[in-house]
C-alpha cells in the first residue's frame, strides 16, 4: 500500500463524508432535541473515521486491521441507530435508505481493506528496517565540514 497519510485513503474520505452527512441529518428539529440518540449516532460516525486514522498511524498492519474491525463495528452501530431515527420520524424513508446504503457500502470498503491487508504480506511501516550506521559513520557525518 503506497499511501503515506490516512487522509489519502478513500475509505477514510468516505467515512468523513458520511460523518458530515450524519451531522447534517441530526440538525433537524426532532433529531436535534433527542440528545441521547443524536450524540450516540454522531459519536459512532466519528468513531469510524477516527479508528481508520488511528489504526493507520500505528504503523503495523495487525494493529491497523484491529482498528478497522472497530470502525466496521461502528458502521453497524450507525445503521442500527438509523432505524431508531426512522422509527421516531427524525428522518424520512428516502433519507434512511440513502444513508443506510452508504454506511453498508462503507462497511464493505473497510472489509475489502482488511482482506487486502491480510493477504498483502506487508507488516507495516514500523517494521521496516532503518539503514544501520556504525558509530564511526555517525561521528564522521556529524563532524564533516560544511561547504
Amino acid at each position: 500500500m503506497a499511501v503515506k497519510y490516512f487522509e489519502d485513503l478513500e475509505v477514510w474520505k468516505e467515512a468523513r463524508r458520511l460523518t458530515n452527512e450524519i451531522y447534517g441529518a441530526t440538525r433537524n428539529d426532532g433529531f436535534s432535541k433527542d440528545f441521547g440518540l443524536r450524540d450516540q449516532i454522531q459519536r459512532a460516525a466519528v468513531s469510524i473515521m477516527s479508528n481508520i486514522a488511528e489504526g493507520f498511524e500505528r504503523g503495523g498492519n495487525q494493529e491497523f486491521i484491529q482498528f478497522l474491525y472497530i470502525a466496521k463495528g461502528s458502521c453497524g452501530e450507525v445503521r442500527a441507530q438509523l432505524y431508531v431515527a426512522l422509527d421516531q420520524h427524525y428522518i424520512n424513508k428516502e433519507q434512511f435508505v440513502q444513508m443506510f446504503n452508504s454506511f453498508k457500502k462503507l462497511s464493505a470498503m473497510i472489509s475489502s481493506l482488511i482482506d487486502y491487508l491480510k493477504g498483502s504480506g506487508m507488516r507495516g511501516e514500523k517494521y521496516k528496517k532503518k539503514p544501520y550506521k556504525s558509530l564511526r559513520e555517525e561521528v564522521e557525518e556529524l563532524t564533516k565540514p560544511k561547504p
